[in-house]
This record gives C-alpha cells, structure tokens and sequence, in this order.
C-alpha cells in the first residue's frame, strides 16, 4: 500500500550497501516540440526493464555538453521523431516531405558521430536508424511511396505508416541468415508495427542491411565493423516482451562496454608498435583527430589507450639503391625547414640525402617536438616507472624505438646515443638482410646474426636496449635468443601454424622464446593474420589465443603496426583498441590476464632488461 511517508520509502535504501546496484547507463535522445521537450514513457520503461538506468538527452548541438554527455554513458538509444532535413544528404526536398526538426537533426548527428568514435553501443529506432545511417555514410530516401520498388518481392509499397493500434504488428520483415536478429529472435522473419515514410536508401560502407520488408524497404541494419551498433525501422518500444529483446541486448552490450572501460581505466594498456612517426614530418596534426593517421590524440582517447611505442622505421635499400631514395625527402623539406637544414644534405644537382642515423635523430626531434606542444596531455616514457606516473597523471605515453639496425650505421655510438635519447627497443633488422642480421625476407647473407650483430646484441644488452626480433630470419631468431643475456621479444609478428608467411614465428620459436622469458605480441597486417578473404578483429584474437596456448598467458600481448599497413576491420585504428578489451572479457579473459595481454607482460621483460 502507498504511504506518503518519505522516510519509509528510504528505509529499505539505508538499510543496505552498496544502496544500489551498478547499472549500465542509457541515453536516450529527447524529442523536441515548441519548448518541450518529450519522450513516450515505453522507450525509458523498456530500458529499466531491461536492468539498465535511462537518462533523457535533450536536443543540444553544444560539442560540450554533447562531449561530457558521452564520457558518461555506456549505452545510446536514438529515438523516433520528424523527418530529417534532407540538405544534410545534399539534397533538395521532396513535395512528400513531412516536418522537419531542426532542433534535433544536428545535435543527434554530431551525438552519432561522436558516440561512434567512442565505441558507445548505440540502438536506433526509426528516425534513430536513419540517424546511423545519415551520419555515418548513409542515405535516406525522403519518401518510401515516392521510390518505385526494385527487387521487391511484391510491385508495390506496403503500408508503413499503419492506422492500427501501436502495440499492435502490420507487416512481416525478412531476416538475414546469421544476423544478430536472426540470432537474437531465432527466426528468419519477424511481425513488426510500423509508422514512417522516410527510410534508409543505402546504410554506407559501415553498415549492412539485416531486414527487409516483402516491398524492399530495409527495416534493420547492422554494424559491419563488428561494433555494437544495431538499427531498426519498427518501434520495438510498444511490442513488450518481443521488443525488450533489443533492449536487453543494447543493456547487455552496455555493459560489457562499461566494463571494458572500468579495466582500461585500473590497467596500463600499453601498444607496442606503430610507425605513426613516419608521417610526423608530413604535416600531420597529432592533436587533431587527423585522417591521415592511426594514432593521435583523439584516437588514442576515444579507444581509452594510455601508452604506444613509436618507432622510427627506416626501410631497407637494395644494394643497388641509396637510403635517401626511400624517403620523401623533400616532402619532409617543404613542411620542416629547420629539420632539412640541420639533417639533410644537398648535393650539386639539388638532391636532398639524410643518413639513416641522421633521419633517426630527425624523426625522434620531430615527435619530441609533439610531445612538448602536447605536454600536458602526453609524454614520453624510458620505464615502466615512467608509464605508470603518466597514467596516473592522466597524461598518454610515448615510448621510443627503432625499427631497423640500418639507423646505427654500423657504429655501437651511434647505439648509446639513441640510447640516450630514450629507444626502449630497437628491431633488429627490416625487409632486407643489414650488417646485423638476415631478414625472414631477406638473402641469409650471414646465415643468421653476423658477428657484427653479436656485438650489437652485447651492446644492447648492456645498455639496456630490448632486443626485437621482428622481422627476423629464423636462423637470427635463435641466434639472438642464444647470444642476449636477456630475455628478448618480437613486438609485432604473428602465428605461422595460422598465417604461413615468413615473417609470422612458428611454434618451435614461440616455444623457445618463452623459455627464455621473452614474449611476442600480435600484429594487426591482414597479411600476418591471413593468407585469404580479409582479416578481422576475429582472426586478431585467434593468433593471441594461438600463441596463448603454445606460450602461456605471460608472454604476449599486442603490437598493432598502426600506420604500418596495420589495421584491420573491427580494429581499425587506435580508438577501436577497446574492441579487443571487450572480447577478451567475452571470452571469460579476467583482469590479471588482461593487465599481462595489454603490456604487463612486456613491462616484465622491459624492467629485467633495463635492470641489467
């Protein structure tokens, strides 16, 4: 029986603790009619019967609060509404054309796009579908019955936008085979209710269509990235327990993201390879959330990433080729004066040559250079002590390598000096024998490590310079693995008994290496994970479990080879790198094993190394 008695309704409240249980928090966008704004009751009594805590999201357009809004949520619910202002897809409108709202259309685009950097579930439902599509690369047809139907199954429009009662289903949709509604719904068709004369023409490359109508019109779509990102044309508010299923899946979703984000923000995630620094003196923006890229600061952000090793890639020339053709030199010249003054040299007919050392410094001054202009956001790290003060300043964290011995020209100086300059690592060799080693795509012309290699790895091992056998020959592998007093790792290569390519470790090396004490860490070059079709997020997570169970679970972890020709769909660039988090939880993976997979692992390595 209802009392009007606040404290008896506390009672309960005070009587336990924690007085809440934790619970997925769900947006969902508000619609907006003169100065109200409004929400059918069904879509927040959906989501709290679902286990999870709706939140209403008036139609702001503010990056600011749009921004803040997000940091905070582990789930979004685009809602039903107006029709979208067809200018947004470059077009003019149609006399079919219904009401507009421009209060909402912006503010849920930019909201779209932004909770699809972070990597925020997100269900869409009707004009929250369309929303998807519109901003993330999609079309829309303004009016269903003002489309002839191609490829239907029936020469006419169906009705959608039925007089019936709102609860009640109209038509039947198809479901594609494999979908996650088929999955969820365990058919192949479905009964929907159905009110709306927009729809999606065309989802975009980040989208595929899962449902159709008997007339065509697609009634689902679905993320084709592997991200938690469905659309539906029905309104599964109104369809009680049929409709909850989607509101269960976003919460269950939510949570794995909520999570996801709770281990990154305990643990360090470290990435240990990327060549972004090869770009640095073309004129990217590392604080912009710039294209041309795969990490900079946004991304680095939205994927909740604290630390990446940038190296310094230097290819390897043929014998009958200089080093300074391998580089755009001038390219560097006309966005970096005073770098091609002090590293560059020019010859009688105007061409520009740099030595490998000299690129080296060049490269490692331009990401200082970053850095400094980005310090209170990101420094550069030399230990693991380094990564941790960072993380816990809230700030990212580069760490120094090289990716090719070619940089010390043959001088062990040149070794203590990038040393110096803060290399954690440095990979021994590229796609080509050197002076130091054979390359796995190289001529075996030392037979493995030459005897100038020997006195590299000596060097290195006293410096306390990790040696990287990426790229290796196998011959230099167990060569290295049998000259360093240390343990040594392979930052970015994957599984041969999967992939078999010469750059990928068979499971003999693997073995070898974990009995060593070193790790290897998996790539994301759809080359190394994959001899045909495309390489996924999947096939990223079958190489780690592969070494896994060759290696154990404290010798590997991650290398992406970002800007490398690494990225894959499902990890594309450094904002997905939560995806793998997310995964690894679903495959019942526990934080100590996760703390090891994102960097504890190499960190081990790293400190006994430095210790020496």
């Amino acid at each position: 029986m209802e009392t009007f008695d606040l404290e008896s309704h506390l009672r309960s409240v005070y009587a336990t603790f924690p007085e809440a249980n934790c619970r997925p928090i769900i947006g969902l966008t508000a619609n907006y009619s003169d100065i109200d704004i409004t929400l059918r009751d069904r879509y927040y009594k959906q989501v709290m019967a679902a286990g999870a805590v709706p939140v209403v999201l008036p139609p702001i357009a503010d990056p600011e609060v749009i921004i803040n809004t997000l940091d905070r949520l582990d789930g979004l619910i685009l809602t039903g509404g107006a029709d979208y202002n067809p200018l947004w897809g470059g077009e003019q409108p149609q006399c079919a054309l219904g009401n507009i709202n421009k209060e909402r259309d912006l503010a849920e685009l930019m909201t779209v796009r932004l909770a699809y950097n972070r990597q925020i579930p997100m269900l869409g439902i009707c004009r929250g579908m369309q929303t998807l599509a519109l901003a993330l690369g999609g079309k829309l047809m303004q009016d269903i019955n003002s489309t002839a139907p191609e490829h239907a199954a029936v020469p006419y429009r169906i009705k959608h936008s039925q007089d019936a009662a709102r609860n009640e289903t109209t038509h039947m949709v198809s479901l594609e085979t494999g979908s996650l509604l088929a999955e969820l719904y365990r058919t192949d068709h479905l009964f929907v209710n159905s009110f709306h004369h927009q729809a999606v023409a065309d989802c975009g490359k980040r989208f595929k269509a899962t449902a159709q109508a008997p007339d065509g019109i697609i009634e689902a779509m679905e993320s084709s990235e592997f991200k938690d990102i469905v659309g539906v044309q029905w309104h599964p508010e109104w369809l009680e327990e049929d409709g909850l299923k989607l509101f269960e899946w976003l919460v269950s979703k939510a949570g794995d993201f909520a999570n996801a984000k709770a281990v990154h923000h305990r643990v360090l995630t470290l990435d240990t390879h990327c060549d972004t620094p090869m770009f640095f003196p073309q004129g990217v923006e590392f604080a912009h959330r710039d294209p041309r890229i795969l990490y900079d600061l946004h991304k680095m952000t939205d994927g909740r990433q604290d630390a990446v090793t940038m190296v310094a890639y230097l290819p390897q020339p043929q014998p009958d080729e200089s080093f300074s053709s391998k580089i755009d030199l001038r390219g560097i010249a006309d966005h970096n004066p005073l770098l091609a003054q002090k590293y560059m040299t020019q010859d009688s007919g105007g061409q520009l040559n740099v030595t490998p050392a000299a690129y080296t410094d060049l490269i490692f001054d331009k990401i200082e250079e970053i850095v400094n202009a980005n310090h209170t956001h990101i420094g550069i790290a030399r230990t693991p002590q380094d990564l941790y003060e960072n993380k816990r300043n809230q700030r990212k964290s580069i760490m120094l390598g090289i990716e090719n011995g070619l940089a010390i020209e043959h001088d062990l100086a040149n070794l203590e000096r990038f040393k110096q300059r803060g290399i954690v690592y440095m990979t021994l060799c590229h796609n080509g024998d050197n002076d130091i080693c054979d390359s796995a795509r190289g001529c075996q012309t030392h037979g493995g490590v030459s005897p100038f290699g020997e006195r590299v790895i000596q060097e290195m091992n006293r410096l306390g310079v990790m040696v990287d056998l990426s790229h290796g020959a196998e011959k230099s592998f167990y060569d290295a693995l049998e000259i360093s007093r240390v343990p040594i790792v392979c930052s970015h290569s994957n599984s041969k008994a999967l992939c078999d390519v010469p750059r990928n470790l068979t499971d003999n090396q693997l073995r070898a290496l974990a009995q060593k004490g070193g790790v290897a860490h998996i790539t994301l070059y759809h080359g190394f994970l994959r001899q045909d079709g495309e390489a996924t997020i999947h096939d990223a997570l079958a190489h780690l479990e592969h070494f896994i169970r060759i290696m154990g679970i404290d010798h590997v972890g991650i290398g992406t080879d970002f800007d490398g020709d690494g990225g894959i769909r499902g990890l594309a660039d450094s904002s997905e790198l939560i995806q793998f988090t997310i995964r690894l939880l679903r495959q019942r993976y526990n934080e100590h094993d996760i703390r090891k997979i994102w960097g504890g692992n190499w960190l081990r390595v790293m400190a006994e190394v430095q210790n020496v």
